[in-house]
């Protein structure tokens, strides 16, 4: 077991002086690529996202793992996420899936990073990388299909790729699409309809193609389209994105991420006083109260005050009071608990005390909520 707190890099062990911290499993995250490689034909390359800093979950240490276990390439939001990982002597495939800046090109050619290319400014600034710095750009091109974000109209798509293949200064690699509503089948096939016009329509020869994201993997055949590469994002790490009640296999995932804390406080509040600011609890007995310093400034949204559970020696305890910008209170009357004990928040083994359910609290996905916990508390990585 890894019993260290990493920050900033996964070469330097920093000690944190917090009594909170995430914890992330590494060997559920194994488990969760080798669902997927087992469910993905063999022929088919996985591209594993990892932006937002692996959603939370802290890129540059969970990379090695994913590769091992079966990911063929990076995807990133931006250059400065791919700058990071090739700080961290990562040196597989890495590609921004996101729209990249003209002005940057040659920092992503000079660092061996692919970027999403969709405009004639883009081929010219590839143009002028080459000319200047005798690189050429790595590039996927991106089509829009449905999700109206970034990314090429299908009618202009081909003469694009056309081009693109014809520039001597653009090493083009691949060529992708995002399904907007992977859950939604009318929707997903007038998607599948444009992408396959398209690819139809061009030399794909030893080109990277990829449409199915997280849902899309679990609900269709990549045999069945112009892919020979999926993308595996938010299921990495052991979250379920929305899905139909008919799928084509059902990983059964490990979530990775755990939330704890220490007692810092411990004391009695009498009947009828208040909890935090404004006293939105309000105690029906003497009422023992534990403090964790853990707030709304740490990634846990204000909205779960009164409404979520921890967990401590086993036992569900009751979150009491607002949560302010960085504690939070329990109700632990009755639990024989002392300072320093451990209150957990997160639990991979209890429905209640998960990602899944606080997103619902809230009305929000689940996606969101792992990135936001990144913001100040350390990482602990466990086997």
């Amino acid at each position: 077991m890894y019993n260290f707190r990493m920050k900033n890099t996964r070469q330097t062990q920093v000690n944190i002086h917090r009594d909170a911290w995430v914890e992330v499993n590494i060997d559920s995250l194994a488990h969760n690529v080798e669902e997927f490689r087992k469910n993905i034909p063999a022929d088919k390359k996985i591209l594993g996202i990892v932006k937002a800093d692996a959603y939370g979950h802290g890129a540059a240490m969970l990379v090695p793992t994913m590769l091992a276990s079966g990911i063929d390439m990076l995807g990133v939001a931006s250059i400065d996420e791919g700058l990071d990982l090739r700080a961290e002597n990562i040196d597989c495939e890495i590609l921004v899936v996101g729209a990249v800046p003209v002005w940057s090109f040659d920092v992503a050619a000079k660092n061996n990073i692919s970027i999403s290319i969709f405009t004639d400014d883009h081929i010219e600034a590839c143009r002028k990388v080459y000319e200047r710095f005798g690189l050429k750009v790595k590039a996927h091109i991106t089509l829009d299909t449905g999700m109206n974000r970034i990314g090429l109209q299908p009618d202009k798509a081909i003469d694009y790729i056309k081009r693109v293949q014809n520039c001597d200064f653009i090493e083009l690699e691949g060529i992708f699409t995002h399904l907007a509503n992977a859950e939604n089948a009318e929707k997903t096939k007038a998607q599948f309809d444009r992408w396959n016009k398209v690819i139809s329509g061009i030399n794909r020869e030893g080109l990277i193609l990829h449409i199915l994201n997280t849902a899309g993997s679990m609900i269709y055949n990549p045999d069945d389209l112009h892919s020979n590469m999926v993308r595996i994002g938010i299921s990495l790490y052991g979250l379920y994105p929305d899905l139909p009640e008919s799928l084509r296999f059902y990983p059964k995932l490990k979530p990775i991420m755990g939330l704890k804390g220490r007692i810092t406080n411990i004391h009695n509040m009498p009947v009828h006083d208040g909890v935090s600011y404004g006293h939105t609890y309000i105690a029906d007995r003497e009422t023992k109260v534990a403090t964790v310093p853990i707030g709304y400034a740490d990634g846990v949204p204000r909205g779960l005050s009164n409404k979520i559970y921890g967990k401590i020696n086993g036992i569900k305890v009751k979150q009491i009071g607002n949560i302010t910008m960085d504690q939070m209170m329990f109700d632990i009357t009755g639990i024989d608990a002392k300072l320093g004990d451990i209150i957990v928040l997160l639990d991979e083994n209890d429905r209640e005390l998960s990602l899944d359910n606080w997103a619902k609290i809230v009305d929000t996905i689940n996606y969101e909520l792992p990135c936001r916990l990144k913001v100040r508390l350390p990482r602990v990585y466990i086997r």
